[in-house]
């Protein structure tokens, strides 16, 4: 078996692991059929191949099925999801005549196929476009370990922006005494811009020394 490097590599370009937010057996299976070294095309499955690496230890007893990850098999069959909407907006263009079987060019006739027409537009406008959103974590590191670290979580919730919403939070020991924040949140791709976001968050500079993304999913 082998891989398909090039959609796994657009598939890490804004995921960290190959399924959920944490390593599973769909990274075990994909990490074990990647051939090495790894063209220097492919930045994302070099990071995420380093990664799962440093798992080596735990690879047998990580949670999770191989699945997901039979998705970047070669031999497997990846339907793109686009399609099931293609066939459907196809399928009603084959049931709407929109020009009619009848040769005669009455004005009945033309009547009837504008209203088709008028009939299948107005459809095709009201269908609801989907919002892209991403699930994002977020690490808000510390001066020090006298930081209050309460405070520096009560300073970053209070951004609101159209189109954020945040979730669970829980705090990271990273040596010294020091913890850091880790924050997840789920923002619409169009109304939410990260580096706007860290640049708010950089304002707190009483608390934050600095941010970054950690992980980020679409939705």
């Amino acid at each position: 078996m082998s891989l398909n490097l090039d959609a796994l590599e657009a598939h890490l370009v804004t995921r960290s692991y190959i399924e959920g937010y944490a390593p599973s057996q769909a990274d075990v299976h994909v990490f074990r059929l990647v051939t090495q070294p790894i063209g220097s095309q492919y930045p994302h499955i070099t990071r995420w191949f380093t990664h799962i690496k440093s798992y080596s230890a735990e690879h047998d007893t990580l949670p999770g099925t191989s699945n997901a990850g039979q998705a970047f098999v070669v031999q497997a069959t990846a339907v793109s999801a686009a399609e099931p909407e293609a066939a459907e907006e196809k399928e009603e263009e084959e049931d709407i005549d929109l020009f009619g079987s009848d040769d005669e060019e009455s004005a009945e006739a033309e009547r009837i196929k504008a209203e088709r027409v008028a009939a299948y537009n107005a459809r095709k406008a009201n269908k609801p476009k989907a919002v892209a959103k991403s699930v994002v974590t977020l690490e808000v590191k510390p001066w020090d370990d006298e930081t209050d670290m309460k405070a520096l979580e009560d300073a970053v919730r209070s951004i609101s922006m159209d189109g954020l919403v945040w979730g669970a939070s829980k705090l990271v020991p990273i040596g010294y005494g020091i913890r850091k924040l880790q924050i997840t949140l789920v923002v619409e791709d169009e109304l939410v811009s990260l580096d706007e976001l860290q640049e708010k968050i950089s304002e707190f500079d009483d608390y934050v020394q600095s941010s970054d993304v950690a992980a980020m999913q679409k939705l």
